[in-house]
């Protein structure tokens, strides 16, 4: 008896690997037929691309940078490949890509800090922002607390140091001062010549000017328009009043 029942087994065992053998297959081509379904659809494509952040650089310039377009592969997109593309950019400082599935590519930008503004020759202004760049201002508005440098050369190294101090100086603190222009002498080749809106002549470098602004804020705050100084030591003058003028009120009082 047990030697005719071991064919029967093997029978068995034999039919049922066959059976898991076709339910698998089963199962990879139901997944593979799921799986085209879904890459054909509308729901494995991009649908919206949303920026945010972006002051200087348009849309269009956003998408064109970035290569992302409407109907790409939403699973081929690389939030990487479109952080490094977009930091080509001059005037952003970093990218965050956010994917909302389905279909939503979300881009946030971080450009760097506009520390002041420059005068073109045709009289227009442009941006200077905290890593030195210049981009043009068009129609994101002017922000009149900044200061406006002139007569800067395009190649000066120090009008990108220049640039990096003043994005390290606390905003409120450069409000007063309406022009930056360079001054360079043989001792001090990174001078600077500044001129505020309350009246103030200043004169001071580069390499000092962040360490020196608190002492010029203290003067402005409590002393009448005058020439400052701020080199190697510190000094204030004030400015002589204008005799014409005291002269003048003379002549009204008789």
């Amino acid at each position: 008896m047990p030697n005719a029942q071991i064919p029967v087994l093997k029978k068995n065992r034999t039919k049922k690997r066959t059976s898991r053998k076709i339910a698998v297959l089963l199962i990879l081509l139901f997944i593979v037929l799921l799986a085209v379904l879904f890459f054909r659809s509308s729901l494995s494509r991009v649908s919206e691309i949303r920026f945010d952040g972006n002051v200087f650089s348009t849309r269009e310039q956003l998408l064109n940078r970035s290569g992302l377009a409407v109907g790409d592969q939403y699973f081929g997109v690389s939030s990487s490949d479109i952080s490094e593309k977009l930091r080509e950019i001059q005037s952003i400082q970093h990218v965050t890509v956010d994917k909302q599935f389905p279909g939503v590519i979300s881009v946030h930008i971080k450009e760097f800090a506009t520390v002041a503004y420059e005068l073109q020759s045709d009289g227009s202004l442009r941006a200077i922002l905290a890593n030195g760049s210049s981009v043009g201002v068009g129609s994101s508005g002017i922000a009149v607390e900044k200061p406006i440098l002139t007569k800067w050369k395009s190649d000066d190294p120090y009008k990108a140091k220049l640039c990096d101090a003043l994005s390290r100086i606390p905003g409120e603190w450069t409000a007063d001062i309406s022009e930056i222009i360079p001054a360079p002498v043989p001792s001090f080749p990174d001078r600077i010549k500044m001129y505020t809106r309350s009246q103030f002549e200043v004169i001071t470098t580069v390499s000092l000017l962040s360490s020196k602004i608190s002492y010029l804020n203290q003067v402005l705050e409590t002393e009448a328009p005058g020439l400052i100084t701020m080199l190697e030591a510190d000094s204030y003058v004030p400015f002589k009043p204008d005799t014409s003028d005291e002269d003048q009120e003379k002549d009204t009082t008789q």
